[in-house]
This record gives structure tokens, sequence and C-alpha cells, in this order.
């Protein structure tokens, strides 16, 4: 046996609550290694000496490295202490704090048994319900559409349709968002997520130096009272982007410090190397290498406050049902604490979502994010659909890991997706591979967690790096070319089934078919997915929903979608 490769964490993603009485359990062994049989010894931390239950573990989950053995305990006492047994034949090994042992004394398991002392209600992470089947529209607001034709348009300086540049300024707006909710609803979108709308001098607006008010060439507050109005009258959700690591220049406060220096009330506020902010020595903490965009000092207790302020603010005033996090993971983790608390106390279903483009679980154990962007999950897709980095077998090994990143809860409130404003298109990224980005699709789709599409992606939008991402809207293609448009909208109805509601997950490959399975109660859900277009894919389910299946001539992605009870 591997011994160095078992590994079992207490009150974290190997060991976490899931309800007041019941507990997940996860434990990580070589995937060289089999056992005839892997259980649970558990019990009362006070009574484990004398009364102990006993529970089998299956093997749920591998990445190719490592197998994961998980079980959910129901208890009637909460104060749990328990060991793993292991079998090989007939040899029987014991996993505790100490390690890897032939025997194992339970009369002194006080001193090295794993814990999970007491299950506190507060340290229970709870799913926000509505993100579990949410299908999410991302929208770089001045692409998308302008709605207003009345308002002082003397900043736009392209034509909707050109290639854009860094200071390109194409007229969309919030109106625009308004007047395409029915055809986003048709889409099976359920919720809108928008690329900051405060007060800014850029097109993209991530450099805000009035978080209280709407930038004016988006619109008003009216105008966003009536997007979120008519977004909740279809069912229909909004998250807005809070820019809370970094702010622009003209933010009053930091143009206090720049001209004050030290005597500002406001230095404080900010990371500065001297007595005063100077752009050009660069001499103070920013976003990137943009002088242009000073860093908050986010453990100042004054900035914690103001920021706060500002999320409850949107919140409170105007019930907006999310807040997407932007460079979530250089802000202080006491920042987030806080934050959560505060949003939670005005509307518990608030999704807090952050982004971090890698492992995030320090900031995932339920008292700061609910979820991130899931770009992990965006390159392995693209490693298999995209770029052939994986086969079958690597990508379900890849999607097991990952899994594994995180508390079941977490990978509920995931915004999965395949780009964004900040990436290249999927689409061009496959070399404008339809089947690919379909095939794809349905694999964001039927991943437990939230589905996040990037305007344009039902067109096909084609985009390189920002800026060429962050083209306008074609809408003379939505009446064109419906193939995608019309799997997305399908696949979006099928997220309202309970399975993948619900539903547990199970990635593996069979015969270079890639499967993702998803189960609840007496039904499965599969996406079986090939990269040989005709092969045949089918298991033993009743077809729901298939893509390129039927054309034996097919060369590239296809998927079928069964049913089994």
């Amino acid at each position: 046996m591997n011994k160095q490769a078992v590994l079992h964490i207490p009150d974290s993603q190997y060991c976490y609550p899931i309800e007041r009485n019941a507990v997940e359990l996860r434990l990580r062994v070589s995937s060289e290694d089999e056992f005839d049989g892997v259980t649970v010894v558990y019990g009362n931390k006070y009574a484990y000496h004398s009364i102990r239950s006993e529970a089998p573990l299956k093997k749920n989950y591998s990445d190719g490295s490592f197998d994961y053995y998980t079980v959910t305990l129901l208890l009637k006492d909460v104060r749990l202490v328990y060991i793993f047994v292991l079998e090989q034949g007939e040899k029987k090994y014991y996993f505790s704090e100490d390690g890897i042992t032939e025997t194992y004394d339970f009369d002194k398991a006080y001193y090295n048994a794993f814990q999970l002392p007491f299950i506190n209600s507060a340290d229970i992470m709870p799913v926000v319900d509505w993100m579990r089947g949410a299908v999410f529209y991302n929208i770089f607001v001045d692409r998308f559409f302008r709605g207003n034709r009345e308002k002082d348009d003397s900043y736009i300086n392209m034509e909707w349709g050109e290639i854009p540049h860094p200071k390109s300024f194409a007229g969309g707006d919030i109106k625009g968002i308004t007047q395409k909710l029915d055809y986003l609803k048709g889409l099976g979108v359920t919720a809108l997520y928008l690329t900051p709308i405060f007060c800014s001098v850029s097109n993209h607006k991530y450099d805000i130096y009035d978080y209280f008010e709407i930038d004016p060439q988006f619109g008003s507050k009216h105008d966003l009272q009536e997007l979120i109005g008519g977004a909740h009258s279809r069912g229909m959700r909004v998250m807005l982007d809070a820019v809370f690591n970094h702010c622009s220049e003209k933010l009053p406060q930091f143009a206090d410090v720049k001209e004050k220096g030290r005597r500002s009330a406001y230095f404080d506020w900010f990371l500065i190397d001297g007595d005063k902010p100077d752009p050009a020595k660069y001499n103070y903490q920013c976003f990137s290498f943009c002088s242009y965009m000073p860093k908050f000092n986010t453990s100042n207790p004054k900035v914690q406050e103001y920021l706060r302020k500002i999320a409850v603010y949107w919140v409170e005033n105007f019930d907006i049902d999310g807040w997407r996090l932007d460079v979530s993971d250089e802000v202080s983790h006491d920042f987030w604490r806080g934050l959560r608390k505060a949003v939670k106390a005005v509307k518990p279903d608030c999704a807090i979502i952050g982004e971090n483009w890698h492992d995030a679980h320090p900031f995932l154990c339920g008292d700061q994010y609910d979820g991130i962007m899931n770009y992990a999950l965006t390159k392995a897709c693209l490693d298999y659909f995209a770029y052939g980095v994986f086969g079958a077998k690597e990508f379900a090994d890849k999607l097991n890991a990952l899994y594994m990143r995180n508390s079941d809860q977490v990978n509920r409130m995931m915004m999965n997706l395949l780009d964004s404003h900040d990436t290249h298109r999927f689409y061009s990224l496959s070399n404008k591979n339809m089947d690919a980005l379909i095939c794809a699709l349905a694999v964001i789709f039927m991943h437990p967690g939230a589905a996040g599409v990037y305007y344009g992606t039902e067109i096909p939008l084609e985009g390189g790096y920002d800026p060429d991402c962050r083209r306008t809207m074609d809408w003379n293609a939505v009446q064109g070319n419906t193939r995608v448009k019309e799997m997305m909208a399908r696949l979006a109805q099928m997220r309202r089934h309970e399975a993948i509601r619900y539903g547990g997950v199970r990635f593996y490959a069979k015969d270079d078919i890639f499967v993702l399975e998803r189960s609840h109660e007496n039904k499965t859900l599969r996406l079986n997915v090939s990269e040989h277009g005709g092969a045949d894919i089918r298991q033993r389910g009743k077809i729901l929903l298939c893509y390129n299946y039927k054309d034996k001539t097919a060369d590239g992605f296809s998927f079928v979608i069964e049913e089994e009870s």
C-alpha cells in the first residue's frame, strides 16, 4: 500500500456537515491500490471506547493518481469521532491521526481519532438554491445592445460591428439589456451577470470613481430598477460586478491622497511606499501594472466599512441577486468574511461568486464566497474539446480532481463557463469547431453548479484576447445560424430536471466515450460524449437529447443525453 497517498483532513473538503445531523466524509488513496473494503468506524466522542458504528465507503471518484472513497453519515449524536479501516485480502489497516497502523487501541482513541467535535448550525454551508439550476448570461454592457437613443452619445467612437480597441465605446446600455429580456428568456437564461455599471472613464468600468451611481453611458438607477424588475418578473436573477480590489485614480479618496499625501485622512486606505503616491515612480500598489487603478488596503477597517456599505446598498435598494467579486483572490480574507455577513444578513440567497482562477478552497469554507468562476473547468474543456491534450479518460480524471477540491455545497454554486470577457472566445480557440462548442456546452449544462454563457456564444461570436473578445453582439446573426442557439435552449430546459438540480455526479470514461452521470432518487441522466461523430455512444437509457449522433458521416464531437429509471 502507498501509505503516503492516504489522506483525510477533518473539518475540510474531506469532512464537512451538510445538515444538522449529516456529515460527508472523503478518504483519498492511491489509484494503484485496490481494497476489498473501506470502512469508517464512528461514534460519540465520549462513548467511542465502548459504543461504535460502522459504515462502508464507496469509491466514487478517481483522478488518475488518486481514488476517493466517500460516505454520508446520518448521526443521532453530532459529537463525532472516527477512524478508517482499509482491507486488503486478510490484512486490515487502520487510519487515524497517527497515520496507517496495523492495530488500533479504541480505549485510547481520545488521543488520535479523527473528530468533528460538534456540528454547529452556523458552520453548515447553505446552498443558494437558485444557483443549482441557473443559466447565467455574462454581458459586457457596452457591447450588447443600445436601447437608449436619446442619451448623449458623443462618447461613442466605434461603429457597431467594428473590431474594438482598448478604448472603444460602442454604446450598449442597461435599457438595451431590458429590451432583450424576452430574447434571453427564450434562450433559457435564468440569471444575468453584468460587468461593472458604476461611474468610470473606461468602457469596461473596472476603474470606478463613484460606486453609488450608475455610469451615465449605461443609464440611470431608474433604468437598473426597470431591468431588475423585468428580470424578476420573468423568473430571472441579476448579478452585478463588485470591484473591491482596486478603484479609479479619480476616486475622491485617492485624489485626496494624491493632493495631501500623508496629511490625507485616506492615506492608509491605499498601499503607498513613501509620503505621496507618484504614478511616474509607481510607488503604490495597483491592479496589475495599471497606475490608474490603485489598490485598496482591504485590511483597513475603514476601507472594509466603506466597501461593505456599497455591497449592501445595491442589495437593499435594488434587490440585486448576487455579487461577482473582481480579482477576489488579492483581497484580504478578513474583508470577505465581513462582507459575506453583511450581505447575507440583508438577503441570505444573494450569491457571492469570486473571480479566482486557481484552487480557491481557503475562500470556499462557508465564511467567504459561495463559489467561484470555474476557470479550471474552462481549461479542462479546452484541453479536451479544443486542444486535443486530453482523451476521454484524462478529461474524466481532471473533472474528478476538480470536483474533489471543494465540498458538495460549493460545487453546487460554482459558475461553470467556457469563456468570458477576460478570455479568448472558446469558439475561436477551437478553430470555429461548432461541434466542439456544442458538446462543451452540454458538459457545463450537465455539470453541478450554474452554467455560465458569455453573450454571443449562441451565434456563435468569434474573438481573440481582450479587447477582441469584447466585440459587439451581432443581432443580424441571431436570425441566421440557429444550431448553437437551439441546442443551448434545449440544454437550458433540461437543467430543470431534478437529477441536475439535486443529483449526485460521476465522471468516467467507457470505450473512449466521456460520461457525465447525474442521479437523483430513481432517475439517472447520462451525458455520453464521443470524439468520433457517428460512433454508437448510447448505453441503456431512453434518449432525451442528442447532437450529431445519427450523422454516421460526422467526424467531430457528438453527444447523447439519456435517462434511465
